[in-house]
């Protein structure tokens, strides 16, 4: 993706915390222009549709993240660290952004997504299965590869779903909870 400029970052930046809180389809482009402090027609410069933007969006939230966890065969950081700060971002989430994670969001309306924007939901979810994959992977050389995916989907499901529960019942010890027995 090209780089960005600065009305395009505050329009990214506007665009994900909204879709965070409220959903793709909880915001228009005049909302993400009267939050900017621009006009409508100027978010339609820099994405002409709000698949354009949503691709963006979720694109550079991956990209992120993926930098956050950094490289899971890094020998430098154990496996079990990789994992924590795995189960660490998400409680960020939950405490620090006070939002969903954008890919568990978008996720759930994926039936009422455009194509493109689902296939980078889907795109997320696909690298965050095979990080988690590597990683469980170093701390079992001997798992299978069957095995080692459905612990990841484990991890990554039960994480969304901790902070669905957690966030809709106003209590962050709930995450804690579930996290706390992927790493020991």
């Amino acid at each position: 993706m090209a780089a960005k400029n600065d009305t395009q970052s505050k329009i990214l930046d506007v665009a994900e915390t909204r879709i965070r809180v409220s959903g793709y389809n909880g915001f228009s482009f005049r909302d993400i222009a009267a939050d900017v402090g621009i006009k409508s027609a100027s978010v339609h410069y820099h994405f002409p549709t709000k698949a354009d933007l949503g691709v963006n969006v979720m694109h550079g939230y991956t990209e992120r993240l993926l930098e956050y966890l950094g490289d899971p065969e890094d020998n430098n950081v154990s496996a079990k660290a990789l994992l924590q700060r795995y189960i660490d971002r998400y409680h960020q989430c939950l405490i620090k952004d006070k939002a969903m994670c954008l890919a568990c969001m978008m996720g759930a309306e994926a039936s009422s997504l455009p194509e493109v924007v689902a296939q980078e939901v889907a795109r997320f979810f696909e690298l965050n299965i095979a990080w988690l994959k590597t990683v469980y992977q170093r701390i079992d050389s001997n798992e299978k590869k069957k095995k080692l995916k459905a612990k990841a989907l484990h991890l990554l499901a039960t994480l969304q779903g901790a902070l669905i529960i957690a966030r809709t019942m106003g209590n962050t010890k709930i995450f804690e909870r579930i996290s706390s027995e992927f790493v020991h």
